[in-house]
């Protein structure tokens, strides 16, 4: 993406989600939105509907396990429960715009991560939420059908878990 629509695109999400973001980050050419995960399902919708922003389609989504990542800002003892472990990174496309974001949010709970479900906002959420929770133990609340996808239904714990 060329400096100026990246500038122009982080100026429309400023003007939309700035009260809402923990941060905002642009590298190599590509905008990162951090934010708080009891805020996900509205800005979701906002990325969505807005005019200006029209993120039309998630197109992945993936689990993280922070829990041994070294370059950390905020790096602490991995089996600290202040800080947090998973997290959920969504990638969205805007074909009005010709556009893409990345969003990061973190389960507040590292024992038991839970996260609302974008199913009911993107459909193609659905299957990527089954993988999340099939290898790190993500729940989505209200997700309509959360089971295993890829490892065997007798399969004990979550492979990708460090």
């Amino acid at each position: 993406m060329t400096n100026i629509r990246l500038k122009n695109l982080k100026a429309r999400l400023s003007a939309k989600l700035s009260d809402r973001l923990q941060g905002m980050t642009d590298d190599l050419g590509e905008i990162t939105l951090t934010i708080q995960s009891d805020k996900l399902i509205e800005i979701a919708q906002i990325l969505r509907d807005d005019a200006s922003l029209r993120f039309e389609q998630l197109i992945d989504l993936c689990g993280v396990d922070y829990s041994a990542y070294g370059n950390r800002e905020d790096d602490r003892d991995e089996d600290s429960t202040d800080s947090p472990r998973f997290a959920v990174v969504i990638h969205l496309l805007s074909i009005q715009h010709n556009a893409r974001v990345r969003i990061r949010t973190f389960a507040p709970d590292n024992a038991m991560p839970v996260l609302p479900s974008l199913t009911e906002i993107w459909h193609s959420a659905n299957w990527y939420e089954r993988e999340a929770f099939d290898l790190f133990g993500i729940v989505f609340d209200g997700h309509p059908d959360l089971r295993r996808i890829l490892t065997d239904y007798g399969f004990i714990g979550h492979p990708f878990r460090k």
